[in-house]
């Protein structure tokens, strides 16, 4: 029974471990969004931007201190001192060292200074949007990247099942060139030829195999998984009809994209930060208007009356207003205004420059989509036609009709046009998803 119980234990450790997860393209952007230390470096710039923001609100409010200082004073060559009379004796003390202390309570308002502080509000304010839209931008350059090569990977994957294929065929050639060989039908030399094609179909299967494990790698690294952790993909077939399906408008996904992005957003909230910076700068030039108060007390060591009557003896209380207004600062306030200028003008080029890289990146996707789907509509006839002619192809060489050299390049005419095939489709569906993930959809597949 003991025996039983650890067999089968073993058989559900060795299940569970062959059992390995696979990623759907939904679990990898989800898990890369809540794990890839790129967005977690941008979402911590947000919450530092907001502490910024929170600082400078503060900054409105007045400010309060407390303050005290106690020192010690030596006077060697004192010679007067405390006369004191003790049941008619009088005694003389002299006190060479002393005692004083100091207790303050200060607050300082900013009442006006060109509303610089209120600017400075709403350019936290700004920068932290500013650095929200940064972690959204950085979060969608992620499922862009986690697509792309969830995509290149279901494609490779049938790429390698088509060159599988290739191979089998490749060998019943090889093995029907021996026995042509062994009743002197064909020549050595074709069959070397026929063994080289079939040599070549295995290496490019190997070399397919190993792009596929550099590709999850990148992929595995973009969610931070460890490099002992096991790692694969949900590996689906795409339907022709994904690839046939209608590719939106480029107009229609430009204007949608642009009020939508992040980086367009980002662009134009630099516009309106510069508009703060040059009231900011333009504020150097106004008065500065303050109100300040505090109350305060004192004590002495060499004074005749006691600790608590000196602290409400001394106590005393301050109220005032300063004006400070700038007449001369060599030219400090000028040099802003320009500078907050020039950036203006920076941050306009900036959202124009913006706009430009969107509508080319949307366009590029736009034109592959639209061209891979032309493609893969040609490529569906050529193949069924390659491979019509290739099927006869290889009973005629079978028969003795054709020879090595055609069927050849018949099977190479074939795979080519599988390969074609291929690759148009997983192009067309990916840039598709692109395209729609531009106009604010889910990345799904």
């Amino acid at each position: 029974m003991k025996r039983t119980t650890l067999m089968v234990t073993a058989i559900a450790i060795a299940l569970s471990a062959s059992a390995q997860k696979k990623w759907t393209l939904t679990e990898c952007i989800d898990y890369a969004l809540q794990n890839n230390i790129t967005l977690q470096q941008a979402k911590l710039q947000k919450q530092s931007a907001t502490e910024e923001r929170k600082q400078a609100k503060a900054a409105l409010l007045p400010s309060l201190s407390a303050s005290t200082s106690q020192s010690f004073g030596y006077r060697p060559w004192l010679e007067n001192g405390v006369a004191t009379v003790t049941n008619g004796t009088v005694n003389s003390k002299v006190n060479k060292t002393y005692y004083n202390g100091s207790y303050g309570i200060n607050a300082q308002w900013t009442v006006w200074n060109g509303n610089q502080n209120r600017n400075q509000v709403k350019l936290g304010e700004v920068s932290e949007q500013q650095a929200e839209l940064q972690t959204e931008t950085t979060a969608n350059n992620i499922q862009e990247r986690i697509a792309q090569l969830y995509v290149q990977i279901l494609y490779m994957n049938e790429a390698v099942e088509v060159n599988k294929q290739s191979l089998e065929t490749s060998k019943r050639n090889e093995q029907r060139g021996k026995e042509m060989v062994e009743v002197g039908k064909m020549a050595k030399a074709d069959l070397a030829q026929l063994t080289a094609q079939r040599a070549a179909d295995e290496y490019t299967i190997v070399e397919a195999e190993s792009n596929i494990a550099n590709y999850k790698l990148q992929l595995k690294q973009l969610l931070e998984l460890t490099g002992d952790e096991a790692f694969d993909i949900e590996m689906l077939t795409a339907g022709d009809e994904q690839a046939l399906a209608e590719i939106p408008a480029l107009s229609t996904v430009y204007e949608t994209a642009l009020g939508g992005r992040p980086e367009i957003k980002n662009a134009q909230l630099g516009l309106k930060q510069s508009d703060i910076q040059m009231n900011i700068a333009k504020a150097g030039a106004m008065p500065t208007i303050s109100i300040n108060g505090g109350v305060g007390t004192s004590t002495a060591s060499m004074s005749s009356q006691n600790w608590d009557k000196q602290i409400k003896t001394n106590f005393d209380a301050s109220v005032g207003a300063s004006v400070s207004v700038p007449l001369f600062d060599n030219r400090k306030t000028k040099t802003a205004v320009n500078k907050a200028r020039i950036q203006r003008e920076q941050a306009q080029l900036e959202l124009l420059d913006q706009q430009k890289q969107l509508y080319a990146t949307i366009e590029g996707y736009w034109l592959d989509a639209e061209t891979n789907q032309q493609k893969f509509k040609t490529a569906l006839t050529t193949v069924e036609s390659e491979q019509a002619s290739y099927d006869l192809l290889e009973e005629q060489f079978r028969l003795g009709l054709k020879n090595i050299v055609e069927l050849m390049t018949g099977k190479d005419r074939l795979l080519s046009s599988q390969q074609n095939k291929l690759q148009a489709k997983y192009t067309t569906i990916l840039n598709r998803q692109l395209l729609r993930f531009y106009q604010g959809e889910k990345m799904t597949l």
